[in-house]
């Protein structure tokens, strides 16, 4: 028999979105009964605590709410949805400054005792906010500080499996809880529910995101029917650390590097950069780069490790080592030394740009249903601006902090879950502890990665596409069939099991909306389809999960409700 609990507020994850939206939603109500579930200890996971660049914000005078929304258009190759990219911008300042104010973050400054601001890649203007090139740990170490302080309840070690659903299958009810620990499942009954576990792209063999990260949320949302959009829009970001036979492989040397700077080589000592993008070279965005990287890799201009060199050398040692800290203590990690020589790296995929569909308020397309941070799609379109992503979660954390406690304070009912869903669950997810014969869940994730690696990867065509489809199919079966060993405790495989459940979704996912998407644009590069086609290509691509558990997918036209199109192709960087 499960254990149920009820609570008014139940937010799954505990990165930068999920903590401020706890705190955001306690401070206006205080006596909201809210309960977090970690995948990891507090504050010690996520892709928020591992963010090393920075918080792009308007705070200059001589800076725009309107530069910044045209770097985030102009990155996103015109796909954004507008009101969401509107509202991040603008709301970047406040919220940064609350950080400060109400959560004791302290950002580095300028000798005036203003905010240091530094250049990224993609950007018009320095407009980065940073800790050194350890921002991340910032902000999560004082918003979980804040946690603490508010004595909001936490269940570590705890992840969510599926969300529930009432008999109508249009309302969320909460979510089933899988302790980690104790290998026991509890369902949690919610008035509202956030989904703000992060994203996580580990589906693909180099990956940037931590090994705790699956893309449970996104899965989760998509099996509970929620309309997802743009899962065609997987960024990778071009400077992943090749560390041969570590299971960090993909580890990032962040967007602050090049933006100060570095340079990067293929295998023949070429700054090859300066042939793909001339004018801004190693400072394109993530996309160009990744791509470009890539080139040379399939090329055949590949280091001798595999990938290509990053080299921060010629701008000296000193500065090197006091402005980039993290990234060269990492780097010597590995014997590499960042400060004085060229590092390998390659393409490493790092971030969702599609997701839920939410609007403006954080609500999803079910009922008591909210979301926020990267299980979000819409706000960056094709291609996602590095320091839009921390960005992103702590805009929209604050935001659905706020908006919850507008809900809560008008409807704290809970609806009742559908009959028997919770122990048809749970017995679903106990079929792999007592079936002989399945494959480990650890080759099946080999594969799935291998897969997604080789054919839904930087570059992409129909062929491929249609070939790693088939090939889910089949892994499908092998995820449902698998055999895990009973353990009563911390049973890693099982949780690799649970990790294969998300990625296949989402791969199946991306994949279908690959094949949608015949031209080139943003992360979305097809080989068959080069150039980017604004006379085809300006629409979103959305899906559900239909009847038979297959996606359900369609079409609909980009609104240009704030730039036009014209607005989007004039501006220049």
């Amino acid at each position: 028999m499960v254990a149920v609990r009820n609570v008014d507020l139940l937010i799954l994850g505990m990165g930068a979105a999920a903590e401020l939206a706890a705190i955001y939603a306690h401070d206006a109500l205080p006596d909201l009964n809210i309960l977090i579930a970690s995948k990891a200890l507090k504050g010690k996971g996520g892709c928020s605590r591992m963010v090393q660049g920075g918080f792009n914000v308007v705070l200059n005078p001589e800076d725009s709410h309107e530069k910044h929304l045209m770097d985030t258009l102009k990155g996103g190759q015109y796909v954004n949805d507008q009101d969401l990219a509107k509202q991040l911008v603008e709301e970047a300042t406040p919220t940064v400054k609350e950080l400060e104010t109400v959560c004791g973050c302290f950002f580095d400054r300028y000798p005036d005792g203003r905010i240091h601001q530094k250049p990224f890649a993609g950007q018009s203007f320095d407009r980065t906010v940073h800790k050194g090139d350890l921002t991340g740990i910032e902000i999560i170490s004082r918003t979980t500080e804040q946690i603490f302080k508010r004595r909001i309840p936490v269940l570590e070690e705890t992840r969510a499996v599926e969300l529930l659903l009432d008999a109508s299958g249009e309302t969320v009810t909460g979510a089933l809880l899988y302790d980690m620990r104790r290998d026991e499942f509890l369902a949690v009954q919610a008035a509202a529910t956030l989904v703000a576990t992060g994203g996580g792209p580990t589906q693909y063999r180099f990956h940037a995101p931590g090994p705790e990260k699956s893309a449970d949320g996104i899965a989760m949302l998509y099996r509970a029917g929620a309309r997802m959009r743009d899962m065609e829009m997987i960024q990778f970001h071009p400077t992943g650390l090749i560390i041969p036979g570590s299971v960090v492989a993909g580890a990032l040397l962040e967007e602050g590097l090049r933006g100060a700077g570095a340079f990067l080589y293929n295998g023949a000592g070429e700054r090859y950069m300066q042939r793909y993008a001339p004018d801004v070279a190693e400072r394109a965005t993530r996309d160009v780069v990744s791509r470009s990287s890539y080139m040379e890799i399939m090329a055949g201009r590949a280091c001798s490790e595999g990938g290509v060199h990053i080299e921060a050398a010629h701008m000296g040692a000193e500065f090197v080592l006091s402005n980039f800290p993290g990234m060269a203590e990492r780097c010597a990690q590995f014997g590499y030394d960042l400060a004085r020589g060229r590092v390998p790296v390659s393409p490493a995929a790092h971030f969702f740009m599609g997701g839920a569909w939410i609007d403006t308020e954080c609500r999803a397309s079910l009922h008591k249903l909210f979301v926020a941070g990267e299980d979000a799609g819409g706000v960056h379109g094709a291609n996602r601006l590095g320091g839009n992503g921390i960005g992103e979660s702590c805009v929209y954390g604050r935001l659905a902090g706020k908006s919850l406690a507008r809900f809560l304070r008008n409807d704290r009912s809970i609806k009742e879950t559908a009959p028997g869903l919770i122990d048809a669950l749970t017995a679903r997810l106990r079929e792999p502890l007592a079936r002989p014969g399945g494959r480990n869940p650890l080759e099946v994730r080999h594969d799935i990665q291998e897969t997604n690696w080789t054919q839904v990867g930087v570059v992409r065509n129909k062929d491929d596409l249609e070939a790693a489809l088939s090939t889910f199919d089949s892994l499908r079966h092998d995820v449902e069939h698998a055999t895990v060993a009973p353990s009563r405790a911390c049973n890693m495989i099982y949780n690799v099991w649970l990790d294969t459940r998300s990625m296949i979704d989402v791969s199946i996912m991306a994949a279908t909306s690959a094949l949608l998407r015949d031209e080139t644009r943003g992360a979305h590069t097809r080989l068959d389809f080069p150039k980017q086609r604004d006379d085809y290509g300006l629409f979103n691509t959305f899906l559900r999960r239909g009847p038979d558990g297959k996606p359900v997918t369609e079409k609909k036209p980009v609104q240009f409700k704030h730039k036009s199109l014209e607005d989007c192709r004039q501006w220049k960087k």
